[in-house]
């Protein structure tokens, strides 16, 4: 019987085509927003969340305050840290490990073609085997780093393509970089990250002695907590010495001290904040939509009393015509959701691939969820119904010989 009802629902909207069409208008914007946004962002949080998925819930990272687009961690800043700070860090109870990380951008050159790249040191001594246990560094092609290689470096995964040089760099080739030539020794595991699948790692020693970086002006101080569960309080400990040691008052903080995971808890927040604001348009965009597809209804009532009256005369029940009017709501509402997620995935993965492809960067994502496509397709259904409820029920209570006579 169902089967039946829709049947004839679908065929009077294709007789009203024009009048759905326009209807449905209000719903597939409010779903391509929803979904195309939503999508973005999702896109976005996954893209930064492999930035720092690698990185274990015992590291944090101790930088001074400065202007985070200007280049590298801890460039751009007037207080840089010291050399000294990560060996007082390391004296606090709950530290395992704690060591100076200098990160520099430079020129680098192979196959006759440059690039700016970015240049990772890699601890000397005990803290090397830390710092890759920290990172999870594995070579998938060659080896890593070991002590008294001078000039020789380990590329990240993305070298091995060959947009950038026109050609993949191997193991065993000599790269230049700031116009002193390295030889490759390794090729890292892919880690999903642009950072690090760009990075360029050499000893510590090399980037002081050979490319002459300031051995006093460190980056980043990495940390290994020996318990997970006090990380708070190392923390704590870790930003109490900074104060101390730069002379700067709680509040007024030059400094930050964070984990990934407290990096990854800002970001979703600001991206909920985002995300709300799409929500609130979308509702009024829908609300707008249901509005519309209640006045057609009632428009549709009244234009076919005469076919509800010759329906009710031959023993049309009123739950029958109720049902039929409902269903054709419920079909609008559904067909404009189908048509906004359609509309909004081919916006997110469009905006998404021109982003890619005329900034660069892999931060520009979409990432549309399973679960956002049946809860649009549920909420443009249920919206449909819910709008067309009024409408159906006035249809299914008109008096048949009262139909017929004003038909006429």
């Amino acid at each position: 019987m169902l089967k039946d009802y829709a049947l004839f629902s679908l065929k009077n909207l294709r007789n009203r085509r024009l009048r759905s069409w326009l209807t449905m208008i209000g719903i597939f914007i409010g779903i391509a927003a929803v979904v195309s946004l939503i999508g973005l962002g999702e896109g976005l949080r996954l893209a930064i969340m492999s930035q720092f998925g690698f990185l274990g819930p015992d590291v944090l990272g101790v930088q001074a305050s400065g202007i985070a687009f200007a280049g590298p961690p801890g460039s751009a800043v007037a207080t840089p840290l010291s050399d000294e700070l990560a060996g007082k860090i390391e004296k606090i109870n709950g530290v395992e490990a704690a060591f100076n990380r200098y990160i520099e951008s430079g020129t680098l050159e192979f196959n006759d073609r440059q690039d700016i790249g970015i240049m990772g040191s890699v601890p000397e001594g005990e803290n090397r085997k830390t710092f890759e246990t920290m990172l999870n560094l594995k070579a998938e092609e060659g080896r890593l780093l070991k002590e008294g290689d001078t000039r020789k470096a380990v590329l990240g995964d993305n070298f091995k393509e060959e947009g950038t040089f026109g050609r993949s760099v191997k193991v065993g080739d000599r790269i230049i970089i700031n116009k002193m030539p390295f030889e490759v020794v390794g090729i890292l595991e892919k880690k999903g990250s642009f950072i690090f699948d760009r990075i360029v790692m050499l000893n510590e020693k090399t980037m002081i002695d050979v490319l002459g970086i300031d051995k006093k002006k460190v980056d980043v101080v990495a940390v290994k907590v020996k318990d997970r569960n006090r990380m708070a309080q190392a923390k704590e400990d870790i930003e109490k010495l900074l104060r101390k040691e730069r002379n700067v008052d709680k509040g007024e903080e030059d400094f930050s001290v964070q984990s990934p995971q407290q990096v990854l808890a800002a970001l979703n927040s600001t991206l909920f904040a985002v995300q709300l604001f799409v929500y609130i348009i979308a509702a009024i965009s829908l609300a707008v939509g249901g509005i519309g597809i209640m006045n057609t209804m009632y428009t549709s009532v009244l234009e076919r009393t005469k076919e509800i009256g010759i329906m009710k005369s031959i023993g049309a029940r009123n739950s029958a015509i109720f049902t039929i009017f409902f269903i054709e709501s419920g079909f609008l509402g559904m067909a404009g959701g189908i048509i906004g997620i359609i509309l909004g995935m081919s916006i997110a993965y469009g905006v998404s691939a021109l982003g890619r492809l005329f900034l660069g960067s892999g931060l520009i994502q979409a990432s549309i969820p399973f679960w956002l496509i049946l809860i649009a397709l549920a909420v443009s259904f249920l919206l449909g119904s819910l709008f067309g409820v009024l409408p159906a029920y006035q249809a299914s209570k008109l008096n048949p010989v009262d139909s017929l006579r004003n038909s006429r």
